[in-house]
């Protein structure tokens, strides 16, 4: 099977898994940290079927987002394996997403194909689909917009990871796309406490 034929059919397995997500990290994440991966690669010099792959798959087995993580993360190694990805790509892409979540602390993957699919998800992160995502993903968990005393509302994820994301970037192709959002998104948080 061709490589394009590959990302096809990773691109609808994708689909059916994230389609109706509510939270944020829908198919149309993937498909942006997707696009925005291959873009990089393509700049920094990166396995682009890699990246790419990656991307597609990224949140799979997210503990945010399924009940059981490890069993979607099993189904996607025999999914890959039925299209005929190979087993050191199978271990280059599983190499590139180990480390990719703000989650699971601030940490450098160990591969160029990982910083960059880091890159292009916390690219997604940022600016106004960034700040969109936040609010999505905080009304989907019952998080209020704002409160001036309380913790853990959607405005506050902004001190607490996206504000930080700019100096977190790998790649001077991503870094140049995220000052870009930052600097849209400190214009944001200063027109809401205005408004607030």
């Amino acid at each position: 099977m061709e490589q394009d034929q590959q990302l096809l059919a990773i691109r609808n397995y994708i689909y059916h898994l994230f389609h109706e997500d509510v939270t944020g990290h829908d198919y149309y994440h993937m498909k942006r940290v997707a696009r925005l991966a291959k873009q990089i690669a393509k700049q920094e010099h990166g396995h682009a079927f890699i990246c790419e792959a990656a991307a597609w798959v990224h949140d799979v087995g997210d503990h945010k987002l399924f009940i059981n993580p490890a069993v979607a993360w099993s189904d996607l190694l025999i999914f890959l394996r039925s299209i005929h990805v190979t087993e050191k790509q199978i271990d280059q892409i599983a190499d590139a997403v180990k480390n990719v979540s703000f989650s699971k602390g601030i940490s450098t993957p160990s591969t160029l194909e990982g910083r960059i699919v880091q890159d292009a998800d916390r690219i997604d992160a940022i600016g106004a689909i960034g700040i969109a995502r936040t609010f999505t993903y905080g009304g989907a968990n019952n998080q209020l917009i704002h409160h001036p005393t309380q913790k853990d509302t959607s405005f506050q994820h902004f001190d607490e990871k996206l504000l930080k994301l700019k100096d977190l970037m790998h790649t001077e192709t991503a870094t140049a796309i995220a000052r870009e959002r930052h600097q849209f998104m400190e214009q944001f948080l200063v027109q809401f406490m205005q408004e607030w």
